[in-house]
């Protein structure tokens, strides 16, 4: 059996109370939140356009290769990106359905540890994040990220947009 000492010093039972206090609100806490569903939040936050595509990864495969290929770059500018004038999910629906094009696949297996570390950086840059969840896009989807010269950038996943 313990025993515990209680001092006379009542400091200890102010900052108990305290904690049930704040741990009472804490439920409440998200309902002050914005949701993801609100479109100016959604604007606010992502702070561009964002604009979706479907194509066939074995029709844009140079590209797509090239953008594998250019990976741990990418995850650099991602890293250092804060704002952006234009965000473009390009839907690979052939690969979500069928599987990646042999030289894609390739290319995939060859960087996926870069991939892995440019979906984390993904993760961590808010705006992007929300740009690729707003769009119903899991991170596990994404193969790679190209940013272009006029603020832009275009993020290739294999997946089917939602409906």
């Amino acid at each position: 059996m313990m025993i515990f000492q209680l001092s006379r010093d009542t400091r200890w039972t102010h900052a108990v109370a305290a904690l049930f206090f704040f741990g009472a609100l804490a439920p409440d806490m998200a309902l002050m939140a914005q949701g993801m569903e609100n479109k100016k939040a959604l604007d606010t936050i992502i702070g561009s356009d964002v604009e979706e595509e479907k194509a066939r990864a074995d029709a844009d495969a140079a590209r797509i290769i090239a953008a594998i290929d250019n990976t741990v770059a990418a995850t650099s500018e991602v890293r250092k990106t804060s704002s952006l004038d234009k965000v473009d999910i390009v839907y690979l629906t052939d690969a979500a359905e069928s599987g990646l094009p042999p030289a894609i696949d390739a290319k995939v297996k060859e960087h996926h540890k870069d991939i892995l570390d440019l979906r984390k950086e993904l993760e961590g840059n808010a705006m992007l994040y929300h740009a690729i969840d707003s769009h119903s896009v899991l991170m596990r989807d994404v193969l790679a990220v190209e940013f272009d010269d006029h603020r832009g950038v275009t993020i290739y996943a294999a997946a089917k947009p939602q409906k």
